[in-house]
């Protein structure tokens, strides 16, 4: 039976519009760190190399190699961590999407290993030619504990999602870890209305 996380893993990736607490162990992934507006023609080079990788992976038993443990799957979506650099952070100035900085990633199932991993990275390199190429990690990540919730709407709307998660997170006496907060991308925003896209949003708690 093939595995889909929307339907095995509801807990990590479809929460309800109201924030939840969870604990997220690590997980696999395929990332690229950057900086910058991601409306920018850089960002979506950077994400289609991660998915050049990923489908690289989930097609390996079509090109005759089926890594040990290798099972039917669904590639997972888009995710990014992000924050404000430094410089933006120390003045206090007024958000500027050039400020940005991230770490955007799709996760690997459990079979991967960092040697497939890598042996991959090359052979996909070859094959699909990105100047993001070079610029792919894989890496183990560990969210924690957190608090996330569904946000409905426009990626430029967040900031409303965003208060009430920090009203709840104050309400419970849970405190940010960092600035940095996590989103998983559902909707693609070439398919689908502003309005309708589903984003998860997730802070990083104690």
């Amino acid at each position: 039976m093939k595995f889909e996380w929307r339907k095995q893993e509801k807990e990590l990736y479809l929460p309800k519009a109201k924030p939840v607490e969870l604990i997220v162990p690590k997980q696999k992934f395929y990332t690229i760190s950057g900086k910058g507006d991601p409306n920018e023609s850089k960002f979506g080079e950077e994400t289609a190399a991660l998915y050049a990788m990923s489908y690289g992976i989930r097609m390996m038993p079509k090109n005759d190699v089926t890594p040990e443990g290798y099972f039917e799957y669904t590639v997972y979506p888009l995710e990014g961590i992000w924050t404000l650099s430094d410089e933006a952070i120390a003045d206090g100035r007024e958000f500027n999407k050039a400020d940005l900085v991230y770490k955007i990633m799709i996760r690997q199932p459990d079979f991967v290993t960092e040697e497939l991993a890598l042996a991959n990275l090359e052979q996909v390199a070859k094959k699909k030619p990105n100047p993001n190429n070079q610029n792919v990690k894989f890496e183990t990540i560990e969210d924690g504990k957190c608090v996330q919730m569904m946000h409905l709407g426009s990626y430029d709307d967040e900031v409303k999602t965003f208060e009430v998660m920090q009203r709840y997170c104050t309400e419970h006496q849970l405190s940010r870890r960092s600035l940095d907060h996590r989103e998983i991308y559902l909707s693609d925003p070439r398919k689908v209305a502003p309005e309708k896209m589903k984003t998860v949003l997730r802070y990083f708690v104690e």
